[in-house]
């Protein structure tokens, strides 16, 4: 392949990576500002990064605060202000780690996990409201573009 028939396919490749950065750009504004709109929905004092800490103990508590500071890439200092914040604010608890008696397992309390469901629930229909003209394979095929993608970024 000669070089005219190369510099159409890097000039696609260009393109394509600034449409992609563009649209995720206005997804992840779009996305922080929904964060804090979710965030004050469970609890009007609640930060708005701290609703994806709360999703992410929905689905795997109880969770060790190193393993949370390292799933979300920040430092132990903190994931324990954060904790702490919700601690607070009851919606997390933490408890002794029976594996290891310095650590300790946090988890949502009831508060906690009532309020989340409620506006986790509201967040939901409003996908589908948003997703109804979609086919459901498309949903899937975004969905999985997304996990590559987000797996390629913690790589």
């Amino acid at each position: 392949m000669n070089d005219a028939q190369q510099a159409p396919d890097v000039a696609e490749a260009d393109c394509a990576t600034d449409a992609l950065e563009r649209e995720l750009t206005v997804l992840f504004r779009r996305a922080r500002a929904q964060s804090g709109e979710l965030a004050r929905a469970v609890h009007p004092e609640l930060e708005p990064a701290a609703y994806g800490l709360l999703v992410r103990l929905q689905e795997t508590e109880p969770e060790r605060a190193t393993e949370l500071a390292g799933y979300f890439g920040v430092g132990k200092a903190t994931m324990s202000r954060q904790l702490r914040a919700l601690e607070d604010l009851g919606l997390v608890t933490r408890e002794p780690d029976p594996a290891d008696g310095r650590a300790f397992l946090m988890r949502l309390t009831q508060e906690g996990r009532e309020r989340f469901s409620r506006v986790r629930s509201a967040r939901r229909e409003r996908y589908l409201r948003q997703l109804t003209a979609w086919d459901r394979g498309e949903i899937a095929e975004l969905a999985r573009l997304l996990a590559q993608l987000n797996k390629a970024q913690g790589e």
